[in-house]
């Protein structure tokens, strides 16, 4: 198993990178859930995890790997989401709080390392309750829940998320 951190190589069933420490997760092919190594079955939604490659954390530098491929997968099976149409939606805006005085205080770098790991919460968080990002703002993330893939619950979603990134 490939760490996506810093690429080292692992066994199968690690749990931790042996190179960075990292905690090495697994994603259910059904539903995209992230899962320890040493699991089966996903929590989630009961399927096998056998042929699961690693999935969290994601390497997010190509934008392609912005949108997880269970959800990429999802949005090219809706048409309508491709055609257009219109739909309620629920919006969620998240951004770091004091970021400008932490800015002020801090080196561009540490900044720029600590707002990394702010965005890849942020999107794990949002992909996990099957929103889209629709922009980076800054320090925050403008993301949609209910669009471009439809769901009866995207305002629990988007609020799940929301308390899910406050932790």
């Amino acid at each position: 198993m490939r760490c996506p951190k810093c690429r080292a190589e692992n066994r199968e069933d690690a749990e931790f990178c042996s190179d960075c420490g990292i905690t090495l997760e697994v994603a259910c092919p059904k539903c995209g859930r992230s899962n320890p190594t040493s699991k089966k079955f996903c929590d989630k939604c009961g399927h096998s995890l056998g042929e699961s490659k690693a999935a969290l954390p994601v390497d997010y530098t190509q934008p392609q790997t912005y949108t997880p491929k269970f959800l990429a997968d999802k949005i090219l099976d809706t048409r309508s989401s491709i055609e257009g149409e219109r739909k309620l939606v629920t919006v969620l805006f998240t951004d770091v709080a004091n970021y400008t005085s932490m800015s002020e205080k801090l080196d561009p770098e540490e900044v720029h390392q600590i707002m990394d790991g702010c965005f890849k919460v942020m999107m794990d968080e949002i992909h996990r309750y099957e929103g889209t990002i629709d922009k980076f703002t800054g320090d925050g993330v403008m993301a949609l829940f209910g669009a471009p893939v439809a769901h009866e619950d995207h305002a629990q979603r988007a609020c799940y998320a929301a308390l899910a990134i406050q932790k």
